[in-house]
């Protein structure tokens, strides 16, 4: 296998200088190397090649130690990522997905990771800030942070600009999963900032608007026993937190 390192830059929470323009921002680049990935890793959504990516021993105790809640076979088989998929990781975070995401589109596909703050080997996963209408994805992918962009120190992001801008990144037929903490019915606006949780469906009606059609709901990571009360990083219910992918596709 053949490496890349990346440095590392600031996390999401520090991009709030400009924070309309993140609306509408999304790092993204071109595969610098034609190198190989593990033969296993060609076979996409397979569970075999799920296993394989989830299995990988470079992945760090970081990441692994977080499987157990964050259930990466059963999401990556309903995102269903195949070989030679572009896939716009926004907001990756540590780039929990990211990795997982890299093994699984193959030495054909890329990976467009926003704000990692961490570095990736895989030589399909590079970064770059970008417009991000430039670059044209089969999978838009955001991860416990679609509730982050109704809030103060991102701008707020104007949610219509951004989806209708993820809308144009993706190909017909392309999908847009959304995977976020969830806020009890009827919530106020600002339980996006005060518990970092949002309603699914005020995700819903705003991708929707976009024009996406709503395709499926996993309950993956559901759990009932969670209160809603607490913020997700209160150690009451962190790692535990009632949680709703929701997975939208655009008309072909």
């Amino acid at each position: 296998m053949n490496w890349i390192e990346a440095s590392e830059p600031a996390g999401i929470h520090s991009m709030a200088i400009r924070p309309r323009r993140l609306g509408l921002l999304v790092c993204a680049v071109l595969l610098l190397t034609t190198s190989t990935l593990p033969c296993n890793a060609r076979a996409g959504g397979s569970s075999e090649a799920i296993a394989a990516a989830v299995a990988d021993p470079s992945r760090p105790a970081t990441d692994t130690v977080r499987d157990a809640n964050r259930k990466p076979s059963e999401t990556l088989a309903f995102v269903d990522v195949k070989p030679g998929d572009k896939i716009g990781d926004y907001a990756a975070g540590a780039g929990y997905f990211t990795r997982l995401f890299g093994a699984l589109a193959g030495p054909t596909g890329h990976v467009y990771a926003s704000v990692p703050s961490a570095l990736f080997k895989y030589s399909n996963i590079v970064k770059g800030i970008a417009e991000i209408q430039t670059y044209v994805v089969t999978v838009f992918w955001i991860s416990q942070n679609y509730h982050d962009l109704h809030d103060r120190f991102m701008g707020p992001v104007d949610m219509q600009a951004f989806n209708r801008a993820v809308y144009s990144a993706l190909k017909p037929g392309g999908v847009y999963v959304v995977l976020d903490h969830a806020a009890a019915r009827g919530s106020p606006a600002d339980v996006t900032d005060t518990l970092h949780r949002i309603e699914p469906s005020t995700v819903r009606r705003e991708v929707e608007a976009a024009g996406f059609k709503f395709e499926n709901e996993s309950a993956i990571l559901a759990n009932a026993e969670d209160p809603h009360t607490a913020g997700v990083f209160d150690p009451s219910i962190q790692g535990r937190t009632d949680q709703f992918i929701l997975k939208f596709r655009k008309p072909r």
